[in-house]
């Protein structure tokens, strides 16, 4: 990170910008900067054509243990707003707010949501997406000089954004009220679907990677126990993550004698897919996971509603 503040002041001073920079003036054009690729949409989404918004983690990369570049710090120094996932998921942040000189408004998206054991993954339940939308308006409206004309922008692009959201609550609590309880067994590469999990009434068997962070490594005792309780438990596939490499997944799925779901048919969790993937936007990746879970418990997929096709 010291490297990086280095090139950063190298660059502010061939663009002949200061330091420190200051909130840009709304009607010059605001400048947000969003964190993941879930918190970029939402933000875009709220901003609309009211400002400019750039992301700093890009599909299929990791939030854990991302590392920005100078460019990306010489965006943040410029940023009037930085929006972030929160619940401690960018543990690198606070270092790049540091390297930037960073004086805008930092928003917390995932203000007033309960944490489950400091999991982080708090977008994975779209009704938690509509909080951090709600939190992401909230923030721009409280920015200095944003006009009314803006505010009505933020406040119509998330209204109808969220309801959205509660078309797609409904629609996996429609799914789901298909599968008996006993059967809606998941396994997944990591720790990345909790909330999904407790919103849904999911029975989570356990993860490849246990943790929330996806860079950390299983023992092989911690392999064994995993195979032994898929063998035991009766569920018929482990799913690997878009985001993550699928090899172990598929050689405990080998082992346990299940499918595994990887590739296009992978779950999308820390990240968004690129445009064109079924992962590209936060509704579509929802679709697609409760897809793919309803065709490994072996249920049919209910039409989407109108809003959401």
């Amino acid at each position: 990170m010291k490297k990086l503040a280095i090139l950063l002041t190298l660059l502010l001073g061939v663009l002949g910008l200061t330091a420190c920079s200051t909130p840009a003036d709304p009607s010059q054009g605001l400048s947000v900067v969003a964190t993941t690729t879930q918190v970029t949409e939402f933000t875009q989404t709220v901003v609309g054509t009211a400002g400019a918004v750039t992301g700093l983690i890009q599909p299929n990369q990791s939030a854990h243990s991302f590392d920005p570049s100078a460019k990306q710090l010489l965006m943040l120094s410029q940023a009037d707003a930085v929006v972030i996932n929160g619940a401690d998921l960018e543990p690198w942040l606070q270092d790049a707010l540091s390297a930037a000189n960073f004086s805008g408004t930092v928003i917390d998206a995932s203000t007033g949501i309960p944490l489950i054991e400091s999991d982080p993954h708090v977008w994975t339940a779209p009704r938690n997406a509509q909080t951090m939308v709600t939190n992401i308006e909230t923030g721009l409206d409280g920015l200095p000089g944003i006009t009314s004309s803006q505010k009505k922008t933020f406040a119509d692009n998330a209204a109808v954004y969220n309801q959205q959201l509660t078309s797609l609550d409904q629609w996996i609590l429609a799914n789901l009220a298909q599968v008996p309880a006993d059967q809606r067994l998941l396994v997944t590469n990591h720790d990345a679907f909790t909330y999904f999990v407790d919103a849904y009434g999911l029975n989570f068997l356990g993860s490849i990677i246990p943790s929330f962070d996806d860079n950390a490594e299983p023992s092989a005792a911690e392999i064994d126990a995993l195979i032994t309780l898929i063998k035991q438990s009766g569920t018929t596939a482990i799913f690997s993550e878009a985001s993550i490499s699928p090899k172990l997944a598929q050689t405990i799925a080998s082992e346990a004698g299940v499918k595994v779901y990887s590739g296009d048919d992978a779950l999308y969790s820390d990240s968004l897919g690129v445009t064109g993937s079924a992962g590209e936007s936060y509704i579509k990746a929802t679709i697609h996971n409760v897809t793919m879970l309803m065709n490994s418990w072996g249920y049919p997929v209910l039409p989407l509603p109108a809003e959401l096709s």
